[in-house]
């Protein structure tokens, strides 16, 4: 920690319980420019290369991280989800009918409009990812900006500020604390939509020990990790 940054004062005390991240000087060379957000790369300090597993910050280098978060409900690579394929989607990594037709609900009810090519709203409640930086809302962690790219900063602040140290990821009470700190107010929507995404995420790692990995996280910003537990899920199910 730079001791020459104040992030804390004494009079203030959240500022003491949610401290931000500070870049360890010794390995600053490695990582410069924390704080800039980087277009097709899902890039931290423990990964300034994004995603390498199966090629994929290069595959996938000429759309924004957003973009590639979405891509895997994007199956026949058209640029435009429907409700089946979110549908297929969320089924395919593992949540059941009820949930997945939730998903679709959520998903397509709020966001398709926002990404429509016209005034009028898709009467299939279609949503495009060319537009899908429209869809960026309040409330969440500032991970993405608003054209959807990848904030190294903002990505690094959920842990430092919400985890215990030491704690290489989040427990669901720490993403609780993390939905009630970054609230914005008269922000129904972003409260809700942020709390829809983290609950998603959760239900979708269930991790054995309580706790979401913070690189299984990181995946899931780029999208990456969808396809993996897609596959996984799959060779899970008996084949008659």
């Amino acid at each position: 920690m730079s001791p020459d940054i104040q992030v804390s004062l004494s009079e203030q005390p959240t500022t003491f319980e949610r401290k931000p991240f500070l870049q360890d000087r010794s390995v600053r060379h490695r990582f410069v420019e924390l704080g800039t957000a980087r277009v097709n790369v899902a890039a931290t300090p423990a990964h300034p290369d994004g995603t390498l597993n199966e090629n994929w910050a290069e595959q996938h280098s000429h759309k924004t991280v957003l973009q590639q978060h979405c891509s895997f409900f994007d199956s026949d690579g058209d640029g435009v989800i429907w409700p089946l394929d979110t549908f297929r989607g969320f089924h395919a990594l593992g949540f059941n009918l009820f949930l997945s037709l939730l998903a679709v609900f959520v998903t397509h009810f709020n966001f398709s409009y926002p990404t429509a090519p016209s005034w009028v709203p898709d009467p299939f409640f279609r949503i495009w990812i060319s537009r899908i930086h429209k869809d960026k809302h309040g409330s969440d962690s500032g991970t993405y900006d608003t054209e959807g790219r990848f904030v190294p900063q903002h990505f690094e602040d959920i842990f430092t500020k919400y985890a215990p140290p030491g704690q290489d990821g989040l427990t669901f009470d720490d993403v609780c604390r993390m939905l009630r700190g970054q609230r914005v107010i008269m922000d129904p929507i972003g409260w809700f939509g942020a709390f829809f995404e983290w609950l998603a995420t959760y239900l979708m790692l269930w991790p054995e020990d309580g706790v979401m990995k913070k690189e299984d996280i990181r995946r899931i910003y780029d999208g990456s990790l969808f396809h993996v537990m897609a596959e996984r899920r799959k060779a899970k199910v008996p084949k008659n």
